[in-house]
């Protein structure tokens, strides 16, 4: 059993599903006493964080419904505050790792492994912009002062811990006005009306727009995906 604590774009196909059977197999343990896997580490870190399982897994669906996969199983909605485990199996930097040793050879997820932490840092730019504008800034300049060769580690477990929390409505506006400026240039006039529909038709437009064009840094990007959340 695994579920990882990296946001679910970087999941191959394999992966994402895999997961997502996992953490209904988790929810199962935790919510009606089922055995199973109930003394394995994975589980055990996620007892007293239920509503962190129903978060995980609508990141999970959000990246499943952007890759055009249905989810045939929903579980009871998520809180955007859940209370997440204090704890990782593996670092999230191990995480990545594990990631590439797995991957090798094999179809990638849809935002390629990071090389370096400017690759990681342009990954995640707009899920933190959306949840704090200041660590956006902070994050930013520490990045930009690293070498293309400097460790992963605690830029990676920082950006999990900072995308576990909810973004406050005006940060996702914000976020999702700059994701859209990316992709609005010639969009036409019923798709620029649909965009101001609010968040969740903004996001949707700026999905279908950056998938058709190819706008390659918002597929690489994880807030193309997890926002759906709370859009």
């Amino acid at each position: 059993m695994r579920i990882w604590d990296l946001p679910a774009g970087y999941l191959n196909r394999q992966s994402l599903l895999g997961e997502h059977r996992e953490l209904h197999g988790l929810c199962n343990i935790l919510t009606e006493g089922k055995t199973g896997y109930s003394r394995h580490p994975e589980t055990l870190r996620w007892v007293g964080a239920v509503d962190a399982v129903h978060l995980r897994h609508a990141h999970e669906v959000a990246e499943m419904t952007l890759r055009g996969y249905v989810d045939r199983t929903p579980l009871p909605p998520a809180r955007r505050n859940a209370r997440w485990p204090a704890t990782f199996v593996d670092e999230p930097g191990d995480q990545f790792g594990l990631l590439r040793k797995k991957y090798s050879g094999r179809s990638q997820g849809r935002i390629p492994l990071p090389r370096n932490p400017q690759q990681l840092w342009s990954h995640h730019k707009y899920s933190v912009l959306a949840r704090d504008p200041d660590a956006y800034r902070r994050i930013g300049r520490a990045v930009a002062r690293m070498g293309p060769r400097a460790p992963i580690d605690e830029l990676a477990r920082t950006l999990v811990l900072t995308l576990r929390q909810p973004p406050g409505p005006g940060r996702l506006v914000n976020a999702l006005e700059h994701m859209w400026g990316h992709v609005n240039e010639g969009a036409s006039p019923p798709g620029k009306a649909a965009a101001a529909d609010g968040p969740a038709a903004l996001l949707a437009r700026i999905q279908v727009l950056a998938v058709a064009r190819r706008e390659r840094f918002l597929l690489a990007s994880t807030a193309l995906g997890e926002l759906a959340v709370y859009a």
